[in-house]
């Protein structure tokens, strides 16, 4: 029998959708794609309030973002800004927050990302206040492996360009990070990629701290964690298309 780790590499080349597919979809545009992504990440809940923002880079350089007004639960697609790569407002009547700043240094600082999306997640945010890094016990919080890199320098809101560029540094090459008293952050590739490391990333937070209420167990080990994980450069195969759809099921008008 193939073990694990070698049945999860196979399933995921046969099936995962390359890069820029959007199977068992309609046809997006790149902005009802963001849209979707708030509607999505606030289900995973990612969902305090007007805070947050999702970035996505565009291959002419620009910069896909959500209004600081709205909540990501109400976002539609003719609501998405289009930013030059400085951050100043090509399209929109609506407005960015000054934290913009930190999504901007880290699309500079960092090639490899397209997409960074930043909240105060009620799992997560319990994690980042406590400074701790919660274990991993179950496969889904296993899926992007299990560093975690915990930024305890908070040294005010992120509108202040050296503090987030504090924060930018610390992250490095990471996919995520807790922000100490302050929320998560996570960066991808695609919005894909970057959809399956924030929902798991709440996902394994929440597990962690409810396996602490119960009590505490035995995390799973870090060859287990290798075995289990996935390959995560498409992210979970369909997933992205299952809770696309459970958002246009909930509200066709995301798409206007």
């Amino acid at each position: 029998m193939l073990k694990t780790e070698h049945l999860n590499k196979a399933m995921f080349e046969k099936f995962a959708p390359r890069r820029g597919e959007r199977a068992l979809l309609p046809d997006l545009t790149p902005k009802a794609e963001v849209a979707l992504m708030c509607r999505m990440l606030f289900a995973e809940g990612w969902n305090d309030h007007i805070a947050g923002h999702i970035t996505v880079r565009q291959p002419d350089g620009s910069i896909l973002t959500n209004p600081w007004e709205l909540t990501w639960d109400e976002v539609t697609a003719s609501d998405i800004i289009t930013l030059d790569q400085h951050g100043n407002i090509l399209d929109s009547h609506w407005n960015t927050t000054p934290a913009i700043g930190l999504h901007l240094q880290l699309h500079d600082a960092r090639p490899d990302v397209n997409v960074v999306v930043h909240n105060h997640p009620k799992w997560s945010g319990i994690w980042a206040n406590l400074q701790e890094t919660p274990p991993i016990y179950d496969q889904a919080g296993a899926y992007c492996g299990s560093e975690l890199p915990n930024y305890n320098e908070y040294l005010g809101t992120f509108e202040n360009k050296t503090t987030s560029m504090t924060a930018v540094d610390a992250l490095g090459d990471a996919k995520w990070a807790l922000l100490a008293h302050h929320g998560a952050l996570v960066v991808g590739r695609d919005l894909r990629q970057a959809h399956l490391r924030a929902a798991t990333l709440e996902w394994r937070c929440r597990r962690a701290y409810e396996v602490r209420l119960a009590g505490g167990a035995e995390p799973l080990a870090e060859e287990v964690i290798a075995q289990i994980g996935l390959p995560d450069a498409n992210g979970f195969p369909f997933l992205w298309e299952a809770m696309a759809r459970r958002e246009l099921r909930r509200d066709p008008t995301v798409l206007s």
